[in-house]
């Protein structure tokens, strides 16, 4: 699914399909069923990292920014996502950065592709190419998208458990609850941070001027709303939808076990 949703944001900058099903179909044709698992090297570096440093940190920072006998306020929950999912997306960049080209590589001419063969090669290859920095080539959208996926998926669900709460709703249909409200509202926020983050990743000098196509995040964004209209941003919501929600979903409600297995551990 991921691997569709990058086609689908490089074909909507491109003017190529964005049909989720014309995409997969393509895909399947051209590179066979291991074109779908491209980058998965990276894709699970990726999740070890940046998945666990955004968990871990915003659990970090509730407790510390909690105060006994107060019940936890909306915006210090924001900040605390926010900070977490800032954080977590500059130590995973370099994956994700590896993940992104690996996955849009084969769109390449072949003269102009970086064949990486796996996560290591990839950053190799980058630190050889374009130095140490060059690992955090588009940190500053990665950053952006993940604080903006952390403050819907982390602080929506806080808000949405507190709200079924004083509804009645508890237990397990308390928890699948707010962690399904927390999906969509991770997927609205963040995707278009994640499309412009897919652009900036993905750009390589002209050939012949050997300028960059987009100056930064900004430029990027600014030219595609130029030339796509705002809802450009969203291209591919379904797909993304699809790919962001079960995981948010999933990665609560295990959060929510673990808690509850340390709790009864006395951790």
């Amino acid at each position: 699914v991921d691997m569709v949703k990058v086609r689908i944001q490089i074909g909507g900058a491109e003017g190529g399909s964005t049909n989720p099903i014309e995409v997969t179909k393509k895909l399947l044709r051209e590179e066979g069923i291991t074109g779908m698992y491209k980058g998965l090297s990276a894709g699970l570096t990726r999740q070890v990292f940046y998945t666990g440093a955004r968990l871990g940190l915003y659990d970090y920072f509730m407790e510390a920014a909690s105060v006994p006998g107060e019940k936890m306020p909306f915006w210090k929950t924001t900040a605390c996502a926010l900070t977490a999912g800032g954080i977590a997306a500059v130590i995973g960049n370099p994956a994700d950065l590896s993940l992104i080209r690996m996955q849009a590589d084969s769109m390449l001419p072949v003269a102009d592709r970086r064949n990486y063969t796996g996560v290591g090669h990839a950053f190799s290859s980058i630190i050889k190419a374009e130095g140490v920095g060059g690992l955090f080539k588009g940190a500053v959208p990665t950053a952006t998208r993940a604080m903006a996926l952390n403050f819907g998926m982390l602080g929506f669900n806080s808000l949405a458990k507190d709200q079924l709460q004083a509804a009645g709703v508890t237990g397990a249909a308390q928890t699948f609850g707010a962690s399904s409200i927390a999906g969509f509202f991770a997927s609205f926020f963040s995707l278009p941070f994640d499309y412009v983050k897919t652009q900036v990743q993905r750009m390589k000098p002209d050939p012949v001027t050997g300028e960059m196509p987009f100056k930064g995040p900004i430029d990027c964004a600014m030219q595609q709303v130029k030339h796509g209209g705002i809802t450009r941003l969203w291209t591919g919501f379904p797909t993304y939808y699809v790919r962001i929600a079960p995981h948010a979903m999933i990665t609560l409600i295990a959060q929510e076990q673990v808690k509850k297995m340390w709790s009864t551990m006395g951790c």
